[in-house]
This record gives C-alpha cells, sequence and structure tokens, in this order.
C-alpha cells in the first residue's frame, strides 16, 4: 500500500487544517472535510461539508459600501461523535496524553481511517479507531464506524452523535469581516430510536437540504438503544450511557443520507432522506459497494510510474481528489468545476479558468465528463450574453468567476492579509477565461469527435464568444493592426498603468494570441458543419455570413507586442516598467509567491515593475506545439524564429514570483521540450504543491484542483506525447530519464488503449473498440488498428539541452 496511503503518525494541532483539506472525502455530489468527529470549527480545526453548485449569496458591509457576495455553502456538519466519563470533560486529544497515533487515507478505496492510543489524566488509557467513508456507489450516502476500547480500566461513560446546525462559513481568515451566514434551519426530528433529521435552507437561493442520521451502538454484537434524544436550538442527536468493561469494544456506526431541493426524481429532500436512511445496510456492506465503485475508477484512471513510488503515490493523490470533485455522478448535474476544488471555502467555490488543466485528463479518461461540465458553460449563454451587453458589445462575455446562474461573482474588493486593507479588485477583467472556452471545446471535439456536441452546443458557444471579441477589438490605423485594450491577462499582477485611473492594461500578448486562434478556429470548424445547420445557427443568431469572414481579417491583425529581438512582451507598455530587486524582498520576506501583497503594504504597487505572479506569456507555449505556434504566427503575419522560444521561457521564467500553483506545472510541461532534467524538477515541485503546502497556508482553505490535475497530465500527455490530430493519436514521447516505465490507459473516440512505456520502448494494446478501425502515429507513420491489435514503439531517448546552470538555478 505504499503508494496507496498518505499516513501520518503523529498529531500536530497547528498541521490539522492542511490535513483535513488533504483528507477530505468526496463523491462529486457531495464532500466533507477530514476533521476529527470530537472536534468542533476553532483555532486548529474547521469541519465542512460542500455540495456541488450549493450556493448562496450574501450582502456584507465593507466600509460605506455594500458587498454582494456568493459562497459555496458550508452545510451542517454530520460527523460530531464524542464521549466523556460521567461527570468529566468531553474527549480533547489536546488534554490527554498520545501514546501512539495513526491517521491515513486509503486512496484505493476511499477510506479515512485514524487510531489512537491515549492515556487521560487519571491514567485510564482508551484506544480509539474510526473509519470514514463517503460513498462513490450512492452520492446520497456517507458513514463512520467509530470504535472504543477501555485497554485499562472499566466504569460508566457518555456518548454523543449529532448533527450540528450551527455551523457558517467561516474557513478563510480574511473572509471574516464578511457575512458568513447563509442557511438557517427549518425543523429537526427524531424519526425513530435510531434515527434522526434535519432540513435546512439558504436564505438567498433557498436551496433546502435533509440529511437523516442512523445511530447503532454495539457492545459484543448486541444493540444498546438511546438513553435520549439531544437537542438545542441548533443540534440534535442521540446520547448513549454505556457501562465499559475493560478489553471490550464499544462500537457505533454513524451512517448519514442528504438530498437537496435541486435533485432530480425526488419528491421532497426530507421524505428521500428519511426513506433512504431506513433501507440501507450496515457500514461493512455499504463499504463494500463503496470500494467496488472506487476500483472501478481506478481501472479507468490510474498512472503508476513503477520506480517512482513517491511520484505515483502523488499522482494518485491527485486523481483521487480529482475524483472525488468531479466523478460519474457529475455527469447528471449542472455544476463546473470548483478551482479549490468540494475541500473547503477559498475563493468562495468559484469555477474559473482551471478546467483547461482538468479537461484535458477527463477527456482522455471519462469524456462524458467533460461533455457535462461544457454543459455547465452552455447553460449560462444567455447570463454571458447579458454580461456583453453591460460590457458594451454583442455576443458573449463569461465571467472570470462563475458560481449558480453564470453570473460574474469576482470580488470588487480583497482583503490584504499583509496590510490588513481592504482594496479594490479589478481581476474580473481577465477575459481570457472566454478563450479557454472554444479551447476546451476544440480539445473535446478533437478527442471524442463528439459531433453532435459541437452542432447543438459547442459551436453556438464559440460563435458567440467571438462576436464579443470582434466587437471588442479597435482598429489603429498606424500600425494596420487591432488592438484590444482594457483588460488583464493571466498573470494578474498587472491591472493598470501606473499612476492611471483607467482600469486595464493594453494588448496582453496571451490574450491577443488566444483570440486571434479563437477567431480562426471557430470559423474553421464552423464550416465542417452540414449546411443546413450552418444555416439554421447563422439565423438563430442574426449572424450575417459575411460576418465571419471579417473575423478571419481580424484575426489576422490582431498586434501582439514583439520586440525586435524576438522576446514577447508580457502586453504594451511592459518593458518601460522598473525593474524589481528581487533579492531586496527575498532577504526581506522570505517567501515572495504574492509580491504583489508585500509591495502593496509597503505603499508600493506591483503595476509598476516588470514581474509576473503567474505564467502569463509562457501559456502559449503550454497550450500550442511548436509546428502549430508556427502556424499561427504566420497566419498572424510575424516571423516565426523556433529559437526565440528558448528565449522567451527564459525571460519569463526569470520574471515570476510563482504566485500560482499552476505556474509550476506550466513550466514543467513547456521545459520538457527543452531540458527534461529541468523539466523533472518543476513536475517534482508541482507535485509537493499541495500535500506540503508550498504556499504556506492556502491548502487548508481548499486543494488547488487546476494544479493536481496539470501534474496528472504532465505525465498523461506531455512526457508521453499523446496528441490527437486529424483523427490520429499520436505517441511523441519525451520521457524524463528519472521515469524507468509507466503504465497508463486511455480513451481515443471509443477505442480502450493500454499503454505502456519501458525506458526507449512503448508498448500499445488496443482492448476494446467501439468504432473500427481507428489510428495510431508514431514518428510521422500512421497504422490503423482494430480491437485486441498490439504494437511495440521504439524512440530515442535523446534529449537537448538549451539552458545554462546559471539560468536554470536562477529561475527555480
Amino acid at each position: 500500500m505504499e503508494t496507496w496511503s498518505i499516513a501520518y503518525d503523529e498529531w500536530d494541532p497547528k498541521e490539522e487544517r492542511l490535513r483535513e483539506a488533504l483528507c477530505t472525502l468526496g463523491n462529486g455530489y457531495f464532500a466533507t472535510r477530514g476533521a476529527a468527529e470530537e472536534n468542533s470549527a476553532g483555532e486548529y480545526h474547521y469541519p465542512g461539508t460542500y455540495l456541488a453548485g450549493g450556493f448562496n449569496r450574501s450582502l456584507s458591509k465593507v466600509g460605506d459600501r455594500q458587498v454582494r457576495n456568493e459562497d459555496l455553502v458550508n452545510w451542517p456538519n454530520w460527523i460530531p461523535i464524542t464521549f466523556r466519563h460521567i461527570g468529566e470533560d468531553w474527549f480533547d486529544l489536546s488534554q490527554v496524553e498520545i501514546i501512539s497515533y495513526q491517521q491515513e487515507l486509503n486512496l484505493k478505496f476511499g477510506m479515512l481511517s485514524r487510531s489512537v492510543l491515549f492515556r487521560d489524566h487519571q491514567g485510564r488509557e482508551s484506544l480509539l479507531n474510526v473509519d470514514r467513508l463517503v460513498s462513490m456507489h450512492n452520492q446520497h450516502v456517507a458513514s463512520i464506524r467509530w470504535r472504543l476500547k477501555a485497554k485499562n480500566w472499566s466504569g460508566k461513560i457518555e456518548i454523543k452523535s449529532w448533527l450540528d446546525g450551527g455551523v457558517n462559513n467561516s474557513g478563510v481568515h480574511r473572509y471574516r469581516d464578511l457575512n458568513c451566514d447563509h442557511h438557517s434551519i427549518r425543523k429537526f426530528l427524531e424519526i425513530n430510536e435510531e434515527c434522526f433529521c434535519m432540513e435546512t435552507m439558504t436564505h438567498e437561493s433557498e436551496i433546502v437540504v435533509a440529511q437523516a442520521i442512523r445511530n447503532r451502538l454495539f457492545i459484543d454484537k448486541s444493540e444498546v438503544f438511546p438513553h435520549e434524544c439531544w437537542k438545542t436550538e441548533r443540534g440534535i442527536g442521540h446520547v448513549y450511557f454505556v457501562d465499559c468493561d475493560e478489553e471490550k469494544e464499544i462500537h457505533l456506526e454513524k451512517t448519514m443520507t442528504l438530498f437537496h431541493s435541486r435533485d432530480r426524481a425526488l419528491s421532497n429532500p426530507l421524505y428521500e432522506s428519511q426513506r433512504l436512511i431506513g433501507q440501507l445496510k450496515d457500514f461493512a456492506e455499504i463499504f463494500d459497494c463503496h470500494k467496488k465503485e472506487w476500483e472501478r475508477l481506478w481501472n479507468l484512471c490510474d498512472i503508476e510510474l513503477s520506480d517512482n513510488p513517491r511520484e505515483t503515490k502523488l499522482l494518485r493523490f491527485h486523481i483521487f481528489h480529482l475524483m472525488q470533485t468531479v466523478s460519474l455522478h457529475n455527469i447528471d448535474i449542472d455544476a463546473g468545476v470548483p478551482s479549490r476544488g468540494l475541500h473547503g471555502e477559498a475563493y468562495r467555490g468559484h469555477i474559473f479558468w482551471d478546467e483547461v488543466y482538468i479537461f484535458p485528463f477527463l477527456n482522455v479518461r471519462i469524456p462524458q465528463l467533460t461533455r457535462s461540465l461544457l454543459l455547465y458553460r452552455y447553460r449560462r449563454l444567455d447570463e454571458a450574453r447579458l454580461n456583453a451587453l453591460v460590457d458594451g458589445h454583442p455576443g458573449a462575455l463569461y465571467p472570470w468567476q462563475s458560481g449558480s446562474n453564470g453570473e460574474e461573482e469576482s470580488q470588487l474588493m480583497h482583503l490584504n492579509p499583509v496590510s490588513g486593507k481592504w482594496i479594490p479588485d479589478s481581476t474580473y477583467l481577465q477575459r481570457h477565461i472566454n478563450t479557454i472556452i472554444i479551447y476546451n471545446i476544440w480539445k473535446y471535439i478533437q478527442t471524442t469527435n463528439d459531433t453532435e456536441f459541437l452542432s447543438f452546443f459547442g459551436i453556438e458557444m464559440m460563435l458567440e464568444i467571438c462576436r464579443y471579441w470582434a466587437s471588442k477589438m479597435t482598429y489603429n490605423i498606424n500600425r494596420d493592426r487591432y488592438d484590444i485594450k482594457g483588460i488583464v491577462g493571466p498573470d494578474e499582477f498587472h491591472t493598470a498603468y501606473p499612476g492611471s485611473s483607467e482600469l486595464g492594461i493594453n494588448n496582453n500578448a496571451y490574450t491577443n494570441f488566444m483570440v486571434s486562434w479563437c477567431l480562426r478556429t471557430t470559423v474553421e470548424m464552423f464550416r465542417t458543419l452540414p449546411v443546413n445547420r450552418r444555416r439554421d445557427m447563422l439565423n438563430s443568431l442574426a449572424l450575417p455570413n459575411d460576418e465571419l469572414e471579417s473575423w478571419l481579417e481580424k484575426s489576422r491583425k490582431l498586434y501582439i507586442p514583439i520586440r525586435q529581438d524576438g522576446i514577447i512582451e508580457q502586453f504594451e507598455g511592459f518593458e518601460k516598467l522598473k525593474n524589481l530587486n528581487w533579492d531586496h524582498y527575498k532577504s526581506k520576506y522570505g517567501n515572495i509567491q504574492r509580491i504583489d501583497r508585500i509591495l502593496e503594504a509597503e505603499g508600493d504597487d506591483a503595476n509598476n515593475y516588470k514581474l509576473n505572479k503567474q505564467c502569463d506569456v509562457l501559456m502559449i507555449y503550454y497550450l500550442f506545439l511548436p509546428d502549430e505556434l508556427q502556424k499561427n504566427y504566420e497566419w498572424l503575419g510575424y516571423h516565426f524564429d523556433p529559437d526565440s522560444i528558448v528565449k522567451n521561457i527564459q525571460y519569463h521564467l526569470s520574471l515570476s514570483s510563482n504566485g500560482s500553483t499552476l505556474s509550476r506545472v506550466v513550466h514543467s510541461w513547456i521545459l520538457s521540450r527543452y531540458d527534461l532534467d529541468l523539466s523533472w524538477h518543476w513536475f517534482q515541485r508541482a507535485l509537493e504543491s499541495d500535500i506540503s503546502d508550498i504556499q504556506g497556508g492556502t491548502t487548508q482553505e481548499g486543494i488547488h484542483l487546476g494544479a493536481m490535475a496539470g501534474t496528472v497530465d504532465l505525465v498523461q500527455r506531455c512526457f508521453t506525447g499523446i496528441e490527437v490530430r486529424d483523427d490520429v493519436i499520436w505517441l511523441l514521447p519525451h520521457i524524463p530519464s528519472k521515469i524507468s516505465s509507466m503504465n497508463l490507459r486511455v480513451r481515443f473516440r471509443g477505442h480502450s488503449i493500454l499503454i505502456q512505456f519501458k525506458r526507449n520502448e512503448c508498448k500499445v494494446k488496443i482492448e476494446r473498440s467501439w468504432m473500427i478501425p481507428g489510428k495510431i502515429g508514431f514518428q510521422g507513420n500512421v497504422h490503423e488498428f482494430n480491437e485486441g491489435d498490439e504494437f511495440t514503439f521504439v524512440f530515442s531517448t535523446h534529449q537537448q539541452k538549451f539552458f545554462t546552470d546559471k539560468i536554470s538555478s536562477a529561475s527555480l
């Protein structure tokens, strides 16, 4: 189990919040943080249960302003179980002597286990064993097996198991000045001597959630019924008074069912939760069904690096959390992918552009999930149209931060934790997310050939986004090119020019490059549709055919700020900014990943300097292969010099504070084509982003799902070179020397393909094929295949090195 387990062998209260996020259990429908059952929210602990799509808006007063925020709601805490000796305090791990401690997150079977042997102030030794699961088999079910054994004592204890409705959204310190109360209890009641339930509803979105609990307490396999039903204004539970005998185990099974008012095929949530809780079997049977579903998922999604146990474990850890956030259950749920998973309240559970890092993994594993998540965007197309009109343009403008209905949920003020000040936030001007939506549709269609999705959903989104961009451009007569003004790039540190009162910057290179590609690609894909479908689409959108021709013309004339030496400026005017004394700030502050906050606290501004939070220009090299780049350069009328790629990598790496975990993924990806050793180093750093909390405290607020998925995709597509072009799945491997072998399984247009790499050899087996024949390409040759076919390809492990040791070490 070395590569299937995340284990801790000591209790450290200062690490608890981090571990709670890392040990979250979920099934795509809901998730619960890995807090201990006996702990309530406080300095070191934060229980949380979050529902996919479970948002609520509230108003808060910040200074003299009313601020509206939409949050992923923390629902009533279902896990509380604790005990005490009669007349004494309730169990508190910080108040006893811990003799031994073991906590394990079992990745293979989706189980969180804890074993604690402890001695209290009276010398009584006890052993507590707890197992917990959130069912992957039935999305509405979770269960706990709680066992207590008296090791050297006998006596009476009191055990309490309850449902706590007195929770709120207080998991992110910098949000605590905002309104964090999102729901109220509508009713709670005892169903019978084993079961009770609670119904809550959010204040604004009016989502009704019903949770039913079944407690079963056993001593020597005999069930003990509760002495009383315990109730307060904010909770309900069962209390047991139990006589303990030395070396005899008390066994409590707590099972929860959860339904909400937006579920499909239900009568009402309270009825359904009560009905299901009465049908469920014991913990062992729930676990058996749950385990089988995880076996099925791992058969689809596993990646093994045979001689790299640490890397294999972390890859599986990342796949595990990805599948807990978007599982097969999500295919029927109208919810996007929160960038911080269902693991905490950072970013308020909003959906950003992290899809570009997540979808490629799903495309070749469970493409039905990608389709469902793209439909989340399609259902919000009308809201995107309204957003574009508010911005003064036709077409569709998707928000930088999306939640329930597709409105722009980006905050207009944010708290700088370094200075303690609330400051204006204009990062909502990151219009580039709209280009990524087109890119994601394109990648999905390439991989799946889902022409139905393209015809009825995808192309409409693409056309409307392009209509917005075509209107957003302004013609610059001096250049005979088009400008895009007043936006913010992926960097996020630059939201205005120094001293300017106008928001945004002009001609962000990445955004302009992507807009050009989007316009051309959308027209090309539109032309692949049947004539009647094209005609119907143009009519329904009131889009003249000659307008598409104008888009092609504009796509050729977008301005890209490229210096004479081939360096792409991050945006127009970037080179006029001041240089930052990086050494000064590193020596003064140590961690300068969020140098923008440091500068603001010092009365300065990141807008004044040549620096970036995360990959901006370099995203171009992440998304496109060199030959695709050359095609795009030529389309734009710019000279393409392959050597300029290396120059730009060196230049922009040296200016990055790596304030985003996504940077490490992008850096590893683009370096893999030029220096595999350095790429491997960045890959390892990306793997450690959350497990080691390298950003110094952000992971406890929610994992970084995009970075997790990105590391998996680095192995799955980057190192293997898996690319889909013109109905062919290509293998273009450039595998770091540290990897001696790897095994993975992918899906391509109805084909299930097992791929095994070993040194400089690649074996491919077509395990199943629904669409015959398929095509696979290697080193310029295309091979047709049918079910059962096997291929062996031999490739060179030669790698080029363009970086000197000085440049490499400076950019780490």
